[in-house]
């Protein structure tokens, strides 16, 4: 799928729009890659607001960096790294993002405790993935999660749950609150 198809599929501002990013906003990218929803989030919170993105592809950060010089974008803060040793902030997100990525870490128990350091107590988290189905593209079905599964890893991780929906005929979306303990 070429980036124009998958636009179109999964449109990137529309989903972030969906899930509450705002002008101002501070947004967590986890496993960025080379910035499919991260430029969009950056355009989206606007100078006032900050987008971080971490990815172990040090050339999937450097497209990113292009990115957002054609852009002329000041706002995104971009590391080369493991998520599960990724802290950008404690309690400065207003969302930590997954797109396509939770079934990409090495121990998602860590990068998932971090990403709850970084949430704002009033922030989500927001899971975006491929639906656990034979289909022409995307990662391959036996390393894919379901909804059901992604779900309960995010809870066991000290999230609540508080929705799981289908995004077009592919994909879904899941958004979780931070346990208050």
């Amino acid at each position: 799928m070429n980036e124009q198809e998958r636009r179109r599929r999964q449109n990137p501002r529309e989903i972030l729009k969906s899930i509450g990013l705002t002008e101002g906003s501070t947004f967590v990218d986890i496993g960025c890659g080379e910035g499919f929803f991260t430029i969009p989030a950056a355009e989206l919170v606007g100078p006032k607001g900050r987008a971080y993105g971490v990815d172990v592809n040090a050339e999937a950060i450097d497209v990113i960096r292009r990115k957002a010089d054609r852009a002329g974008l000041s706002n995104l803060i971009l590391k080369v790294g493991s998520a599960e040793e990724t802290l950008f902030c404690e309690k400065c997100a207003d969302i930590a993002f997954f797109g396509i990525a939770l079934h990409d870490f090495g121990d998602v128990d860590r990068v998932l405790r971090n990403a709850r350091k970084m949430l704002k107590p009033s922030g989500l988290l927001a899971d975006f993935d491929w639906k656990k189905e034979a289909m022409p593209f995307g990662p391959p079905l036996q390393i894919r999660l379901s909804e059901k599964e992604a779900a309960g890893i995010i809870e066991k991780a000290s999230f609540k749950i508080e929705s799981v929906k289908a995004i077009g005929k592919y994909n879904y979306l899941i958004t979780a609150k931070p346990n208050s303990h």
